[in-house]
């Protein structure tokens, strides 16, 4: 017989990147009990992660719970990226509904479509929470009404358009129903989802169904599956069986080996947990995303979202560079494949592939952020490796080739329009609209492949001003050629370590990506040259000795300008397609594929010959 929780609401909060939501959180979790009242805690306390501290945005969905008024809160704190939509899509299975904030100035943003068409089309409650409105620049009345011309364009139903409304500071951690009169804590939003989120509803009685939305990892019990009891009761040690999501293969039973549900920040032990209840369990030696635990008896699989496919590849390699296995810990390609299977195994968005040769592997993700944060996180745990440029992944459409589209909104100073439309239209992207006075908000849809290293042009051409944010629209009929970069590289060709009066002279070509003291080799990429097509410069050579002495102007005037050691992101939107990038966890370099400049040039000329 189906019964209805009262003590039980499953939320998840969603929203565009940097509009809030893990602030947000922190003050529930304040406010809700969990912290001491004089207990000292760090900002955004939600993301754990180095990476996530470090770039202030949330790479992977986290569970935690709050009580009020008896009743426990149990809250997926979600990623606002687009390119880590994939942890919003498994998770919003977990849960009744969604508290969709929205930037107070901003409005709703291409990810705020994202993420609510996938609420929506789970037939899920929304809380509409416009966030930050303590903002001297706030416009909440225009934001509400911008929402609800979202809902509409998303074929939302009529309840779906009765959506509450609150406004809300995540900093000031404070709500209210009328952003008129400023609230004073987070009780309104707390009322809100008691009385608009559905209390689960099922048979506590009837045979187990655990769907996993997450894994998690733990050295000492193995895997560990996170997700939403459906229908029946678990037990902590109970035998269970593991239904393998996408096939008809059933687990041998397992003794579970643990039980816990979320207080606060806390997985806390527990004996018994029954249907709408978000736990995690131990105890199967093999546990995937989508997989379904059932009782022993009963092998009754339950469905599960279908994840967005990736849109960009690249191809991970063992590094065999001359500088090769000094810096990392794990050099091989066993390492570099058992690492990557192990991270296809949590993240749904993300596919590996073996490819002809033992020491390369195809990668496909979300975007260019998606796959950089996995390399970064790999370069941190040790492994040493190299990489290609992106590459994004057509499809044939009735017969037509076709490549991702994505909706870019460009925030930008007015007076830096005209070039932002310029370069994106040269990179075959579409104006869709265009307004505001002072800051213009312009709104395209560009092939993929044509934001591929645009993003550090965009920040120059805005003067750090202008704020880019994209998510896959759909796919459209190839748009033909996008020109390549105009510029060219600086490529060493002796190994040494490069000197301030070889650097200073190797400049008037064009920017340095290195400093005095690199140690560099044979074919590694030193710089951009000013032009088009490769230059080999000697950044290693000494000045030579004389019987005279220098003057101190003289050796004042051999000043270095201009170094700009890339980022990750960076090093992978500048390489060209016949270059890589070297990962090892103390440095990132640039190559060219073929070192030896002589047989790079025999090449190049076979390939105008072809």
């Amino acid at each position: 017989m189906k019964i209805q929780r009262d003590d039980v609401r499953n939320i998840a909060i969603i929203a565009h990147v940097d509009h809030g939501k893990t602030t947000l959180v922190d003050q529930m979790l304040r406010q809700g009990g969990v912290f001491r009242q004089n207990q000292q805690v760090a900002e955004r306390v939600m993301d754990s992660n180095d990476l996530e501290r470090e770039r202030g945005i949330t790479i992977l969905s986290k569970n935690t719970a709050v009580h009020y008024n008896g009743v426990r809160i149990n809250i997926v704190d979600t990623p606002g990226h687009a390119d880590f939509s994939g942890e919003v899509e498994r998770v919003l299975k977990m849960v009744s509904g969604v508290l969709l904030l929205v930037d107070s100035f901003e409005g709703p943003m291409p990810q705020t479509r994202f993420v609510l068409k996938k609420a929506l089309e789970l037939n899920l409650k929304v809380i509409i929470v416009v966030n930050k409105t303590d903002r001297p620049d706030a416009r909440p009345a225009e934001v509400v009404d911008e929402t609800l011309e979202l809902l509409l364009e998303l074929d939302a139903t009529d309840e779906q358009l009765d959506s509450p409304v609150l406004f809300a500071s995540g900093r000031t951690g404070t709500a209210t129903t009328d952003y008129t009169k400023p609230g004073t804590d987070l009780r309104p939003l707390f009322d809100a989802i008691l009385r608009h989120i559905p209390a689960p509803e099922g048979d506590p009685d009837a045979p187990l169904q655990l769907l996993i939305s997450t894994i998690d990892y733990n050295d000492y019990v193995g895997r560990i599956g996170i997700g939403r009891i459906e229908r029946g009761t678990i037990r902590a040690g109970q035998m269970a069986i593991r239904c393998a999501y996408g096939s008809s293969f059933v687990s041998p039973a397992a003794r579970l080996g643990g039980l816990y549900e979320f207080d606060g920040l806390k997985r806390v032990n527990c004996e018994i947990a029954k249907v709408g209840d978000i736990v995690a369990v131990s105890g199967f030696d093999e546990l995937f995303i989508g997989d379904t635990i059932c009782e022993v008896a009963m092998a009754d699989p339950l469905p599960f979202v279908k994840i967005d496919e990736p849109t960009i590849s690249m191809t991970f390699c063992v590094n065999d560079s001359p500088f090769a296995g000094t810096e990392g810990q794990f050099v091989t390609s066993r390492h570099l494949r058992a690492r990557l299977m192990k991270e296809a195994q949590t993240d749904v968005s993300l596919r590996v592939e073996d490819t002809e040769t033992t020491d390369a592997f195809r990668v496909y993700g979300r975007g260019e952020l998606h796959l950089s944060i996995l390399i970064e996180t790999m370069r941190r745990q040790g492994y040493e490796f190299q990489v290609t440029k992106p590459v994004v992944l057509f499809k044939e459409i009735d017969g037509q080739k076709c490549e991702p589209v994505e909706k870019v909104v460009c925030d930008v100073p007015t007076e830096a329009s005209g070039v932002v439309i310029e370069k994106l239209g040269r990179r075959r992207g579409t104006l869709v609209s265009m307004h505001g006075q002072d800051r213009m908000r312009l709104e395209f849809l560009v092939p993929s492949r044509g934001l591929f290293g645009y993003r550090s042009e965009f920040l120059t051409d805005t003067r750090g001003e202008g704020v880019m944010s994209s998510v896959l629209e759909d796919y459209e009929p190839y748009k033909g050629d996008i020109p390549s970069r105009a510029s060219g590289s600086l490529v060493a060709f002796e190994a040494g370590e490069a000197t301030s009066y070889a650097l200073f002279y190797a400049q008037e070509r064009g920017d340095l990506f290195i400093e005095p003291g690199t140690k560099v080799y044979n074919g590694m990429i030193v710089g951009r040259n000013s032009r088009p097509g490769d230059i080999d410069v000697n950044v290693c050579k000494k000045k030579h000795m004389t019987n005279s002495r220098n003057s101190a102007a003289a050796e004042e005037a051999l000043k270095i300008t201009g170094v700009r050691v890339p980022t990750l992101e960076e090093a992978l939107e500048f390489i060209a397609e016949d270059e890589l990038v070297e990962i090892t966890p103390k440095s990132i370099r640039m190559r060219k594929r073929v070192l030896n400049t002589e047989l790079r040039k025999k090449a190049e000329s076979r390939k105008k010959l072809q």
